[in-house]
């Protein structure tokens, strides 16, 4: 069975996108059949990816707009080798179009039901706001991981973000659960980051990843040569710690799948 999972957080520079990429690097590492959506006009997902945005025919937009069918638009990561349904500024415009169509909250939700089957695990890169592109991705996605740093604001942000995914399980996705909490940017040497790492055991418990992401010169440095950390530097710090996130994952769905 396909999972669909939405990389996802209402703040910036929490580590969406290198959540995204990573994971979906590291998962097709243990050979499952990975698919990574851009959902942020920015394409910062498309890049980090190797794929380059300004040459793209075809993008999400068009597949989300019904210009372009799924495989017209679909490229491969050079390196890592999944997946992607590649994004670029002309997203920007989607956000005003979708408004006007039918079923605009499960454009994307009907766009994969119909390739998912080809797929282990889809991740979906969110963007940095609660918009129609969020609310695509969440109304699409059976869990939502959400990548945070342990910083003085960041519960008040995650309790907003989970408001969000309540109200969009009540009305539109009964299926939509918290997948995960990953711990980005950690750096156990700081009092704060383990004061708010303890208050998110306290009120998530299991529902919070062991792995953490430290904070990583190699994993920051991968996305401007266009390769996730898996590819441009195995042995680093960031590397290892998707390849330990994505083996949690899938010990957690194993369980889940004999429980």
């Amino acid at each position: 069975m396909t999972k669909i999972l939405a990389i996802a957080n209402q703040k910036g520079g929490v580590g969406k996108t290198t959540t995204s990429v990573n994971l979906a690097a590291s998962l097709q590492a243990t050979k499952r059949k990975v698919l990574l959506v851009d959902m942020d006009p920015q394409g910062n997902a498309t890049m980090g990816s190797g794929v380059d945005k300004a040459e793209l025919e075809y993008s999400v937009y068009d597949v989300l707009i019904g210009e372009a069918d799924f495989d017209q638009a679909r490229v491969t990561a050079p390196e890592a080798g999944f997946d992607m349904l590649p994004a670029n500024g002309d997203l920007v415009a989607a956000e005003i179009e979708l408004l006007e169509m039918n079923e605009r909250e499960s454009r994307l939700k009907n766009l994969l039901a119909k390739i998912q089957d080809r797929y282990h695990f889809i991740v979906i890169d969110c963007p940095p706001s609660l918009n129609m592109l969020t609310l695509n991705a969440l109304v699409a996605a059976q869990g939502v991981i959400i990548p945070m740093q342990c910083e003085y604001y960041a519960l008040e942000g995650l309790s907003a973000l989970m408001d969000t995914i309540a109200a969009v399980s009540e009305t539109h996705n009964p299926q939509l659960k918290v997948e995960g909490i990953l711990r980005t940017m950690y750096d156990p040497r700081n009092k704060l980051t383990t004061e708010v790492s303890g208050q998110l055991f306290d009120h998530f418990g299991d529902r919070v990843y062991r792995t953490v992401v430290p904070r990583n010169v190699r994993l920051a440095e991968a996305p401007s040569y266009g390769m996730p950390v898996l590819q441009y530097d195995r042995q680093s710090r960031g590397a290892i710690a998707y390849l330990a996130l994505a083996g949690e994952m899938l010990r957690r769905n194993e369980q889940q799948a004999i429980a």
